[in-house]
């Protein structure tokens, strides 16, 4: 069982709990909100690693054309159950069906939780590749050097390895990729709402060639 075949497999339980989470996450929102700004009228913004949809469907509330993207076809049904209207697709986040500076901005959250460090100068050249000169790159994940398998996620059985990455790893991957990291912030985990590590936020410009 690979990433998407595990997320077809938890889908809909991770809908159900994770749907809903950016009400209980204020950072998250603004961080979220900044990134939106910078991106305004500027062009396409793809949700990397959508799931539900509830980030992509943040991000089209105030105001950016976005569109989500997943590996999981589970899970992108899901998202366009739960956000009619609103554009979702199955792709991988290594190989884009996306031409070169075609979008303004796109968006991982958490996306690379199931990559490990030397995986993440290519996936970073991949965002690169499909932004403009100037467009952003907002990207999140779970401060530390730790991977966490886990065979089961909300009571739907899975194969995922959770890597966590250090800041400077992921600062470093983006600057191979020719991006200037221009924001840079941290936080401890909110307790009751989500898994207890540490995360880290990145904004990103994508420079020109």
């Amino acid at each position: 069982m690979d990433v998407g075949e595990s997320y077809d497999s938890a889908a809909h339980a991770y809908t159900e709990h994770i749907a809903g989470e950016l009400t209980h996450k204020p950072l998250d929102r603004h961080l979220l909100n900044r990134f939106v700004e910078g991106i305004r009228n500027r062009g396409l913004v793809a949700d990397i690693g959508c799931g539900p949809g509830h980030v992509t469907k943040y991000l089209r509330d105030r105001g950016a054309n976005a569109f989500g993207i997943d590996i999981s076809p589970g899970m992108i049904d899901c998202a366009a159950g739960l956000n009619p209207g609103l554009d979702f697709r199955v792709g991988d986040m290594r190989r884009l069906d996306l031409a070169p500076g075609s979008l303004a901005g796109v968006v991982l959250f958490y996306a690379i939780v199931h990559s490990a460090s030397d995986q993440l100068a290519g996936i970073m050249s991949e965002m690169r590749r499909v932004l403009i000169a100037g467009g952003l790159a907002l990207v999140t994940f779970h401060i530390g050097d730790e991977v966490v398998h886990r065979d089961e996620l909300f009571g739907a059985p899975v194969n995922l390895d959770f890597h966590f990455h250090q800041v400077a790893t992921v600062i470093e991957a983006l600057r191979s990729a020719h991006f200037d990291v221009i924001e840079q912030s941290e936080r401890e985990p909110y307790a009751g709402v989500e898994y207890q590590s540490r995360r880290g936020y990145l904004l990103a410009r994508a420079l020109g060639a």
